[in-house]
């Protein structure tokens, strides 16, 4: 078969089908007696491998390589391309994400964007302190993407940075809790803990929902956390996890202020006590938790609180009852 017929029948240029010949991918099996290229049904066999090779996005080099190597394996070729065409995903996935936020910024002019560029390259850059700036910047008047900040915080490791990324956050717009909800969803227990962190700092009804479904989250950092945030914005539903806190003496300085703010009515102030006491009477953590169970009734207003202080007075703990006559002595006359 001459070479015109097998561009015709395979789809590749006689030009191409030269080329390869240059490159000693195929030999003509034959001349005719006119001197022109003849292609044996091997040959043309041989093309269609070049081309299904070239099609999975091997260079010509590969394909050489490829098929006059006895010891070609295939699996390994498919586990390379497997693995570089993950990259290259990856990077095109990559720098869509970037023009995403960069339009999504609306920049008004080349400086504008050049500006929204230079603020998202600071906040994925390997120095905290380039990634403190563009927190801080991006609040003054830069549109960085809600987006882009919310990514930086969930994976901020140095507390300054993540401040400066919660405060950004702050100020960044409406679409923070709906993002902040994935990080939520993250199995790593520590992703999770920087959302309801940045959560914390962000106001209105969204947020509020969200750090009450973290309330039942597996790790007790997290827990911790919503507890402490809704305790801020008078979210009973808190209280247990508050407890929990103290007991465990995580943050129970915190826990104990949240309660004392959620203790603003007599009714809510008599159910903490309760649960103060309960605890108390069930608690099998040893004195030390005791004791600041005992402490964390001293901010807790109304009978049930005083009546409790007067009680633990007499405990068997020594330092439980001298802890709780000294603070029924401080207490306002009820």
């Amino acid at each position: 078969m001459l070479i015109g017929e097998v561009s015709k029948r395979s789809g590749v240029s006689a030009r191409m089908l030269r080329h390869y010949e240059a490159l000693g991918l195929v030999r003509p099996s034959g001349r005719t007696g006119s001197g022109y290229r003849e292609y044996s049904a091997q040959d043309i066999r041989r093309v269609f491998h070049i081309e299904s090779l070239r099609s999975l996005g091997l260079s010509l080099r590969e394909i050489g390589r490829a098929l006059d190597d006895p010891g070609f394996t295939p699996s390994a070729l498919v586990g390379d391309l497997i693995r570089q065409t993950r990259d290259r995903i990856a990077a095109e996935t990559e720098l869509l994400t970037r023009l995403c936020r960069i339009d999504a910024a609306d920049p008004a002019d080349w400086e504008g964007a050049l500006q929204v560029v230079a603020l998202l390259q600071a906040l994925g850059s390997r120095s905290a302190d380039a990634r403190q700036r563009a927190a801080l910047t991006s609040a003054d008047g830069i549109p960085v993407p809600t987006e882009a900040l919310v990514e930086a915080a969930l994976n901020e490791t140095e507390p300054g940075v993540a401040g400066a990324l919660r405060w950004a956050l702050a100020r960044s717009g409406d679409d923070g809790p709906a993002l902040l909800a994935e990080g939520l969803g993250s199995p790593v227990a520590a992703v999770r803990s920087r959302a309801v962190q940045c959560l914390a700092v962000l106001p209105g009804a969204e947020a509020t929902a969200l750090l009450r479904d973290a309330l039942t989250d597996p790790d007790a950092e997290v827990r911790g956390y919503a507890a402490l945030a809704l305790g801020t914005r008078g979210v009973a539903e808190a209280v247990p996890v508050l407890i929990d806190m103290i007991v465990a003496g995580r943050y129970d300085t915190d826990a104990a202020d949240a309660l004392s703010r959620l203790a603003s009515d007599t009714a809510t102030a008599d159910q903490i006590a309760t649960r103060l006491v309960d605890r108390l009477a069930h608690d099998t953590t040893g004195a030390p938790a005791r004791g600041r169970l005992t402490q964390a009734l001293a901010d807790i207003p109304g009978t049930a609180a005083s009546r409790a202080l007067g009680e633990l007075s007499h405990d068997e703990d020594r330092a439980v009852a001298l802890t709780a006559a000294y603070l029924l002595q401080l207490r306002d006359p009820q």
